[in-house]
């Protein structure tokens, strides 16, 4: 029981953390376009896209752990039911296959999000003139 509530309290943490930054995120000023480009060569500089690269790492690495998570309690729950009773073996089977589709739909959704930063930023246009 102590180490349900040891993941809880990470959980909030971390969730506390996560609203935290997006909020003093959007509340901070807009950058302006001279931060992001050069002086020399009034290229735009990497920092933008080293931060596009990093979201998108970041938006696919953390979709697929959570995804990979998510699929291995569930494939586990449903055997362990299995188990316990073999007559419910087809209602928990068609059961489980629906349960991981949906949840592979949001590590897909995760994929999209990274290839949307990637190829078509909607932030592109307020860093680079």
């Amino acid at each position: 029981m102590h180490q349900k509530n040891y993941i809880r309290v990470l959980g909030l943490i971390f969730m506390f953390v996560l609203v935290l930054g997006a909020s003093s995120l959007w509340a901070s000023q807009p950058v302006s376009v001279k931060a992001t480009v050069t002086q020399k060569t009034g290229k735009p500089s990497a920092l933008f896209f080293s931060a596009t690269v990093l979201g998108a790492g970041l938006a696919i690495g953390l979709g697929a752990i959570g995804a990979g998570i998510g699929q291995g309690i569930a494939a586990g729950k449903a055997l362990e039911g299995m188990a316990r009773q073999p007559e419910v073996t087809g209602t928990l089977q068609t059961n489980m296959i629906i349960v991981l589709a949906f949840i592979e739909s949001l590590c897909i959704y995760a994929f999209a999000v990274s290839l949307i930063l990637l190829y078509a930023n909607p932030f592109k246009g307020l860093f680079i003139r």
